[in-house]
């Protein structure tokens, strides 16, 4: 156990450095005093990211000396029980009437360039047991919930999104539960009461729960559990050993070694989010060599292709890998995973559980009903290709896209319209077809 360690709580200071009120300090936790006040991390990651640590500059160092000489002794204090959230209030977010209210599913099946077959969203909701909030403020929001490697539910976060699956707005359903029942002078159940009164709640990776299941897979890891699905859409489930299993941290500084210890033996290919000055790469790949030496035999795998390759507006928006994964077709992505560069980490960690019931499965999600028929455009389309010259020649369609084989890519294309007329999830494939004939025309 180390001597100094950020406080905890809820207590927070100036920050020495952007002078919000963000700062949380160091303590002796031999004495409970605080260290001088330059020591400590300021909680504005991304705006401000200053960090003191007394063990990087010799403070620590030069007062374990010191302190050889009084023999300072202190007990190790007991480390309380963690305590899960309600598994019946768990069970509820998974009721499959929901999922059509569910944004960020919806935009799934209408709203994306490309897509995802009704079979693969369901298959990606039921392994991350995603679920939706029903009623309230935060109804049609999604919710993530991180599950331990021994099926406990640790926390639920809910998130609501816009109709691109941008983020909106974040929350915990513990949180929501707790301001409905006090906005209604309602008393909190008894369960809320003793998970609320812990420290901390996301102590496990968002789909830590599939190693057991999977227990020699590669990992793809990742800050955010938005992150970690769109990676599973986009490069498969874990069928098979060599596939990826995609989890998630949840934040920045949630790149910790309590929570990647339960990774042993395996290959973690590690894609930060973007930063300004890549601060988070870097942050994490020195934590990465840290861990190596404590747990030796797991290897991390850092992707360097956005740091390298992204723009400064991109890196300063701390964009992540899951917003250039949604700008291409998801086909080519399929078994494509080729590891860049290894470090190394890992540990045998026990664990216990506390509830022996299952994980609840989750229902078929509903595909969307088709609204509208194509027969005339299609109709259209078939003339048009039909009296015009087909190129042999590669043709770009835009700045995302070059079409190699443009009769492969009609033919396709009309094969596709023609078996889903009037199904939203194969609108952009007509789009594409109109948008070739305009190129076409010209």
């Amino acid at each position: 156990m180390y001597q100094y360690i950020l406080e905890k709580g809820s207590v927070k200071y100036y920050c020495p450095n952007c002078k919000a009120k963000t700062f949380v300090k160091y303590i002796d936790t031999n004495t409970g005093e605080y260290l001088p006040e330059q020591y400590g991390r300021c909680d504005r990651e991304s705006k401000c990211s200053y960090h003191l640590n007394p063990y990087s500059d010799g403070y620590a160092k030069t007062n374990v000396k010191q302190q050889k000489q009084f023999h300072i002794i202190k007990k190790p204090e007991p480390q309380p029980e963690p305590v899960f959230f309600d598994f019946d209030t768990f069970k509820q977010t998974l009721q499959t009437e929901r999922y059509k209210e569910n944004t960020f599913i919806q935009n799934l099946f209408y709203n994306v360039a490309f897509p995802f077959k009704v079979d693969d969203i369901t298959k990606v909701v039921q392994l991350y047991r995603l679920g939706t909030v029903a009623k309230g403020y935060w109804k049609c929001a999604i919710t993530f919930p991180f599950i331990d490697i021994e099926n406990n539910v640790r926390a639920i976060q809910v998130k609501q999104f816009d109709e691109k699956n941008h983020t909106l707005s974040t929350n915990f359903l513990h949180s929501i539960i707790e301001k409905h029942h006090t906005r209604n002078n309602k008393p909190l159940p008894e369960w809320l009461k003793k998970y609320t009164d812990q420290d901390k709640k996301i102590t496990c990776l968002f789909g830590e729960h599939l190693l057991n299941k999977h227990p020699s897979n590669p990992v793809a890891l990742v800050e955010a559990p938005k992150t970690a699905v769109y990676g599973t859409l986009y490069f498969g489930l874990p069928e098979t050993p060599e596939d990826l299993i995609w989890l998630a941290v949840y934040n920045k500084s949630s790149f910790s070694f309590d929570k990647l210890k339960v990774l042993q033996g395996r290959f973690v290919i590690v894609f930060p989010d973007l930063s300004k000055d890549g601060n988070t790469f870097k942050e994490w790949e020195t934590k990465a060599k840290e861990y190596e030496r404590r747990l030796p035999g797991t290897h991390f795998i850092f992707s360097e292709l956005l740091e390298q390759k992204a723009p400064d507006q991109d890196k300063a928006e701390g964009n992540d890998i899951a917003d250039y994964f949604i700008k291409h077709d998801w086909k080519p992505f399929r078994k494509q995973t080729e590891p860049k560069k290894v470090i190394e980490v890992t540990h045998k960690t026990k664990h216990f559980n506390l509830h022996t019931e299952p994980l609840p499965k989750v229902g078929q999600i509903v595909p969307p009903k088709k609204t509208e028929d194509w027969n005339k455009i299609i109709s259209e389309l078939e003339n048009c290709f039909s009296n015009i010259e087909i190129p042999e020649q590669p043709v770009r369609l835009n700045d995302c896209a070059t079409i190699i084989n443009c009769s492969t890519f009609i033919e396709k294309h009309l094969t596709f319209v023609k078996a889903n007329n009037g199904n939203k999830t194969f609108l952009p494939y007509l789009s594409r077809l109109q948008e070739l004939k305009n190129k076409l025309e010209v």
